[in-house]
């Protein structure tokens, strides 16, 4: 009953026409226009704007064929060892030499290179087949330098050609002297397994190293020169460490992806 004579009560009473109408504050209008501002600017950024991502993965200094495992083609006690760690050699030079059954015998390089690891010593008995010494492929000493950077394989078929890269190598200080710079030059269309990796650096230990996480694919990568470093490549600072890069040196790459719009992310 009491709140059927209200409403008659409401009903018989004037309607408040002359009480002033209460719009908006200014502050709202200004919160509402700022917020509308920001929607489409970012509209517009989600689908004109780029953003840039990299991949970082271990790499090694190479030059550009790689090495080779040297091995034995006799069994037989090594008697002399004819090469030196370090030192280049022509095609059909000889390593080592070894005594059998038959007589001595001369294990000689396959191709032209440097040795970066001798695995035989004088009186070791080996058989045939047995890891005699590793020799990188490189002709002259001016052959130019490459990084081969191990990338997983999810990531490979985004790496865009000509991409930029960073190397941070572990024999420089970057903190001092900077990263390396260098672009990619080719990207592998399959991943590796250990013992294609060992046998292209010619060093097993690092084929497991490279592998433990998944077969990763090889980018080679082409390292920026310059002739006024020391090590005749470009650097982040302006000269760089003061001493030349040696291969079989290991470092980590930086590779720069193709750039993405934000929509790309909310479209299937």
């Amino acid at each position: 009953m009491q709140f059927r004579q209200q409403a008659l009560g409401k009903l018989q009473s004037p309607e408040e026409l002359d009480l002033p109408v209460r719009f908006a504050r200014p502050q709202g209008w200004l919160v509402l226009a700022v917020t509308v501002v920001a929607m489409a600017a970012a509209s517009a950024w989600a689908v004109t704007g780029s953003v840039a991502s990299t991949v970082s993965a271990p790499a090694i200094l190479t030059h550009g064929e790689g090495s080779y495992i040297l091995q034995s083609p006799v069994a037989g006690q090594v008697t002399a060892v004819l090469a030196k760690e370090g030192e280049r050699l022509p095609a059909d030079a000889p390593v080592v030499k070894v005594r059998t059954s038959s007589g001595d015998a001369v294990v000689r390089t396959v191709a032209a290179g440097r040795v970066t690891a001798l695995a035989a010593t004088i009186g070791q008995i080996i058989q045939t087949g047995a890891n005699v010494a590793a020799v990188e492929k490189v002709a002259h000493a001016s052959d130019p330098l490459y990084a081969t950077v191990y990338v997983p394989a999810q990531s490979a078929a985004s790496i865009p050609a000509n991409a930029s890269v960073e190397l941070t190598v572990q024999s420089v200080p970057s903190q001092q002297y900077g990263v390396l710079r260098g672009r990619v030059k080719s990207v592998d269309r399959a991943p590796q397994s250990a013992q294609q990796i060992a046998a292209f650096l010619g060093d097993g230990q690092l084929g497991e190293q490279l592998t433990r996480k998944g077969r990763p694919v090889a980018v080679l990568v082409r390292l920026d020169k310059s002739s006024d470093t020391k090590s005749g490549y470009r650097w982040s600072s302006t000269d760089g460490p003061p001493f030349a890069l040696t291969s079989m040196t290991m470092a980590t790459g930086s590779i720069r992806m193709a750039d993405q719009r934000p929509v790309d992310w909310l479209l299937p």
